[in-house]
């Protein structure tokens, strides 16, 4: 019950710092998009390169542990339906984790979405022995870099665990980097709504 209890805080304070950070409006999304205003992908950015870098620098130490990590396996239908995820979060300005946090913030469009997003997981439901026949979701569990105990293969031979530093510390270099916009127009900082 602890577990239940924790996530579910876990999950609140999460959304919240999502509506916070503008990732709840589909209008901010769309800016990102069209590179009219960059502050949500700096802290996209921002959020990916710091957790890499405490996640991976906490393997490295021995704080994580390595059973907990969950790599997707490499096949064509991943690919595929990450085409489809980015194509989906371009149009309505949401992605799963998003789309949520906006209901729960009282957006009516994001219901819409929601239910969208779980017809299209029925109809996988329903037609995934075709996908699974025509040998789309065939792969295996690859990681870029090798992680000791992890027991996936690698794509290189360097440590894992160091690539996902540097990767980590990038991601950060470049939300420090980018400017507020590429493009004119947008505001230069999303408002807290």
């Amino acid at each position: 019950m602890t577990s239940i209890i924790l996530a579910v805080v876990i999950g609140a304070a999460f959304g919240a710092v999502l509506d916070r950070i503008g990732a709840t409006n589909p209008n901010w999304i769309g800016k990102m998009l069209t590179l009219t205003n960059l502050h949500l992908m700096k802290t996209i950015l921002l959020a990916i390169g710091t957790a890499s870098v405490l996640m991976f620098g906490g393997q490295m130490l021995g704080l994580v542990d390595v059973g907990h990590m969950s790599v997707k396996t490499a096949y064509a239908g991943v690919f595929i339906g990450g085409l489809m995820l980015g194509a989906g979060w371009a149009a309505a300005g949401y992605c799963p984790g998003t789309g949520v946090c906006a209901a729960a913030s009282g957006r009516k469009d994001a219901l819409f979405f929601i239910a969208g997003g779980l017809l299209g997981a029925a109809a996988y439901m329903v037609t995934y022995p075709a996908w699974d026949a025509a040998g789309l979701l065939d792969g295996s569990k690859l990681t870029l870099g090798a992680v000791p105990g992890a027991g996936y293969d690698s794509l290189l031979s360097i440590s894992g665990d160091l690539l996902g530093i540097v990767m980590g510390l990038a991601f950060v270099a470049i939300a420090i980097a980018l400017p507020e916009r590429l493009r004119g127009g947008g505001e230069a900082v999303a408002p807290a709504e």
